[in-house]
C-alpha cells in the first residue's frame, strides 16, 4: 500500500458495530438486515463488522430455540447470507443457533468473503439461557460441518489473525463470557489477541449500558485490547424483558465510539482501532508479557488465518484525535486535571524545601509563562509550608533585550503575589563577559549569535546561584518539558540547570492551559490572575537580542525558530510515549491539525486556534525529529529534579531514558519520504 494518506498504512484497522432491525423467528428477514449493514459497513472501508448476539434467529425465541423450523431457516438464512457477502471486503461477526452433537449452542459465526472462518460458542450460560443452550465445554469437537462447508473450526480457543494487517488478531466471547472474574478474552488477549468481540443477546436492565461502559473500558484497559460489544435491540420480544440494542467501542479503556441505547434501528457504529499502539503499550508493560507467560498453562488456542481486503483509496480517520493530547478533552476532568497539576506542583515544592531544611526560594521572573507558574507556585509552597510570601525571592534580571511589557508583566506580578521583588540588571556583568572573552559586541558591534544570548543566559543563572548562597535558599528552575524536548535551553550554568525545577514535567500546550485555569478560577488570586492573562497573551520570546528598531518589537519569535509548540507538543507526546514512526505522527497531525473548523477547541479563544498544512507538518516534523532524537538528549540526561505531573516524563530517572550520541539518520529519512501535499504520496 503506497498511499501515505491511507488509515491502514499507519496501523489503524476501521471497524463497525451493527446494530440492525430484527424480526423474532424470522432468519430471512434477520440476514437481510443484516445484509444491508455489511454492505454499508465494507463501502465505509470497515474490514470487521460486529452484530449482535443470535441475530440471525432472534435472541428471544425462549422454547422456539428448539424447533426444528426455525433451525432449518437459520441454516438457510446463513446460506443466503454467505452468497451475498461474497464479494464484501468485511469479516462479519454474527450471532445464531447451531446444533451440533444433539446440543444447542449460542454462537458467533466468523464470515468471509462467503466462506465461514470460524465458529465460537458461548462459553458460560446466564440462568435464563440454560433451558435452551448448552455451554462450550459440553462438547470436545473442534470442527463442525455447517451450511455445506466442512471442518469449520469449533470452540472457544480460536484466534483469528490477518495475514497481511500487523498486530490484527480478534477473538470472540459472547454476552456474559465477559462477566465473569477471568473472561475467555483474558486469556484470548495474552496469547495475541489485540481485538475482544463481543456479540450480545442479553436482554436490558436500568442502569445497564453504565455498566457495561465500565466493566468493558476496565476489562480493555487492562488486556491492552480493543472491545467491541454490540447488544440486541429493536424488535425483539418484550414479553418479558426490553432490550436496548447498545453498542460501544473501547481501545485500551478509551471508550472511542458509543450508540446511544434504546434508539431505532438500523445503526452503524463506525471508527477506527490503533493496533500499533496497542502492540506498544504491550511492548512497554512488561507486566503484560509476564503475566502472558506465566497464564501460559490455562490452554493453547489455535489460529485460523485470513487475507483481509485492503482499500488502496486515500482514507483519513472518522475518528478524532485530539489537538492537545496532554490536556483532557471533557471539562470536568480538565478542571479536575489542571487542579491535580498545580497541588502536584506545590506538594513538590514544598516537600523539596523541607528535606534540604531550606525555607527561601530564590527564582528569576522574566514576565514569561514558564516563570509566572514557577512563582505562582512558590508562593502558594510558603502558604502551604506557613511561611511568608517574603521568604520567595523573585528576581527581575533585565538583559540587552528585555521588553518594557514583559519587565512590566514580571513586576506586577510578584506585587500581586506579595513575594520579595529586586531587580539585578545583568548588562554590566555580561559586556564585561564579552569584553574578557574577545567577543565583538563587547565592543559595540552588533553580532547577535548565540554566544552573546547565553552570556546572558549563563549570567542570570550563576547570579541566582549565588544568590541562593546568600540568603541560603533554594534555587527554583522555571523551564517546562516541550523546552527540554527540543534543547531549547541553555546547558549548565544557563536556565538548563537549577536546584529543582517545577515545571520539568509539563510541556508548554498545558502550562499555557494551566495559567489560564489559575486566572479564569482564582486559584492565583485576582489581581495576579489578570496579570497571568495578559503574560498568555505576549509572543513568547527568549528576548536576548535586541529588537527591530523600526517598531520595537522583539527580534527573537520562539516559535518563528523553533516551531509551533502545539505541534511539538504534539509530536512529543505520540513519539515518546507510544514510540510511532514520523510519517504516522505526520498523518495524526494532520487529522488533527488541518482544519482549525473542525473539532472542539475545549474553550482556547479563537484567536489562538491555527491549522497547519502537511507541508507546514513535515517541515516542523524535521525540526523536532533532528533535535529530540540527536542533538538534546545529553541535556536531558542532566536535568534537574521535578515532579512528574502526566503521562510521561523527560526525567532521566524515571521517564525517557536515551544515550546522547544516537543517530537519528532513520527517523530523518521517514520525515523525508512524508508527502508535502494530500494529493501525493
Amino acid at each position: 500500500m503506497d498511499t501515505f494518506f491511507n488509515l491502514y498504512r499507519h496501523g489503524f484497522i476501521r471497524v463497525a458495530a451493527a446494530v440492525p432491525d430484527v424480526r423474532v423467528a424470522d432468519p430471512a428477514y434477520n440476514a437481510a438486515e443484516a445484509l444491508q449493514l455489511a454492505r454499508r459497513a465494507a463501502a465505509e472501508h470497515a474490514i470487521l463488522t460486529v452484530f449482535p448476539g443470535l441475530h440471525i434467529s432472534a435472541g428471544s425465541n425462549e422454547d422456539l430455540f428448539h424447533q426444528q423450523v426455525l433451525l432449518e431457516a437459520t441454516v438457510a438464512a446463513v446460506t443466503e447470507l454467505l452468497r451475498e457477502t461474497a464479494g464484501l471486503d468485511t469479516v462479519i461477526v454474527i450471532g445464531a443457533p447451531l446444533v451440533v452433537d444433539s446440543f444447542l449452542f449460542n454462537c458467533a459465526l466468523i464470515l468471509q468473503h462467503g466462506q465461514i472462518l470460524g465458529i465460537v460458542p458461548q462459553t458460560y450460560l446466564p440462568a435464563s439461557r440454560t433451558g435452551q443452550f448448552r455451554p462450550a465445554a459440553a462438547v470436545a469437537r473442534t470442527t463442525v460441518d455447517f451450511c455445506g462447508r466442512r471442518n469449520i473450526p469449533f470452540g472457544t480457543d480460536l484466534l483469528f489473525a490477518a495475514k497481511n494487517i500487523p498486530h490484527f488478531v480478534f477473538a470472540v466471547e459472547l454476552g456474559e463470557d465477559l462477566l465473569v472474574p477471568v473472561p475467555p478474552s483474558a486469556h484470548a488477549a495474552l496469547a495475541g489477541a489485540t481485538v475482544l468481540v463481543n456479540p450480545d443477546a442479553s436482554p436490558a436492565a436500568a442502569g445497564g449500558a453504565d455498566c457495561r461502559r465500565t466493566v468493558i473500558a476496565a476489562h480493555a484497559a487492562r488486556c491492552l485490547a480493543a472491545y467491541l460489544y454490540v447488544s440486541a435491540g429493536h424488535g425483539e420480544s418484550t414479553t418479558d424483558f426490553a432490550w436496548d440494542g447498545h453498542a460501544l467501542i473501547s481501545e485500551g479503556g478509551e471508550l472511542t465510539a458509543e450508540t446511544e441505547s434504546f434508539q431505532p434501528p438500523p445503526r452503524l457504529l463506525v471508527t477506527e482501532i490503533d493496533l500499533e499502539r496497542l502492540a506498544q503499550q504491550r511492548l512497554r508493560r512488561h507486566t503484560f508479557a509476564e503475566n502472558a507467560r506465566l497464564q501460559a498453562a490455562v490452554g493453547h488456542f489455535r489460529q485460523v488465518e485470513f487475507t483481509a481486503g485492503l482499500p488502496e483509496a486515500q482514507l483519513l480517520l472518522s475518528r478524532t484525535y485530539p489537538r492537545f493530547p496532554y490536556i483532557p478533552a471533557d471539562r470536568a476532568q480538565r478542571q479536575k486535571h489542571f487542579r491535580d497539576i498545580y497541588n502536584m506542583q506545590i506538594q513538590g515544592l514544598a516537600q523539596r524545601l523541607r528535606a534540604s531544611g531550606r525555607e527561601k526560594v530564590i527564582l528569576g521572573v522574566s514576565g514569561g509563562l514558564d516563570s509566572a507558574q514557577a512563582l505562582v507556585v512558590a508562593a502558594k509552597a510558603m502558604d502551604l509550608l506557613k511561611l511568608p510570601r517574603e521568604q520567595v525571592r523573585a528576581y527581575t534580571m533585565p538583559g540587552f533585550a528585555t521588553s518594557e511589557r514583559t519587565r512590566e508583566n514580571a513586576w506586577r506580578l510578584i506585587k500581586a503575589l506579595g513575594v520579595y521583588g529586586e531587580e539585578v540588571d545583568i548588562r554590566p556583568a555580561s559586556r564585561q563577559l564579552l569584553v574578557d572573552i574577545g567577543h565583538p559586541a563587547g565592543h559595540g558591534e552588533a553580532v547577535y549569535d548565540v554566544t552573546f544570548e547565553n552570556v546572558q543566559a549563563g549570567q542570570r543563572t550563576a547570579t541566582l546561584f549565588r544568590l541562593a548562597n546568600l540568603h541560603g535558599g533554594l534555587v527554583l528552575g522555571t523551564g517546562d518539558m516541550s523546552e527540554l524536548a527540543l534543547g531549547w535551553t541553555t546547558y549548565g550554568v544557563g536556565d538548563h540547570m537549577s536546584h529543582y525545577n517545577v515545571n520539568a514535567g509539563v510541556p508548554k500546550t498545558l502550562l499555557q492551559r494551566l495559567l489560564r485555569w489559575e486566572a479564569d478560577t482564582g486559584a492565583a488570586g485576582e489581581t495576579a490572575g489578570q496579570v497571568l492573562l495578559d503574560i498568555l497573551d505576549t509572543d513568547i520570546s527568549p528576548e536576548l537580542i535586541p529588537g527591530r528598531a523600526d517598531d520595537g518589537e522583539p527580534a527573537q519569535l520562539t516559535e518563528e525558530i523553533i516551531g509551533p509548540y502545539e505541534l511539538h507538543d504534539f509530536f512529543l507526546y505520540y513519539t515518546s510515549l507510544f514510540g510511532y514512526r514520523p510519517s504516522k505522527v505526520a498523518y495524526l497531525a494532520y487529522n488533527a491539525w488541518h482544519d482549525k473548523n473542525s473539532g472542539d477547541w475545549h474553550g482556547l479563544p479563537e484567536d489562538k486556534r491555527r491549522q497547519y498544512t502537511l507541508a507546514q507538518i513535515k517541515h516542523w516534523l524535521k525540526v523536532y525529529v533532528r533535535r529530540f532524537y540527536a542533538i538534546s538528549q545529553f541535556k536531558r540526561s542532566a536535568a534537574p529534579d521535578g515532579p512528574m505531573v502526566g503521562p510521561g516524563s523527560l526525567s532521566p530517572r524515571s521517564g525517557w531514558r536515551a544515550p546522547s550520541d544516537a543517530s537519528a539518520v532513520h527517523w530523518l529519512a521517514e520525515v523525508e519520504r512524508i508527502p508535502d501535499t494530500p494529493g501525493a504520496g
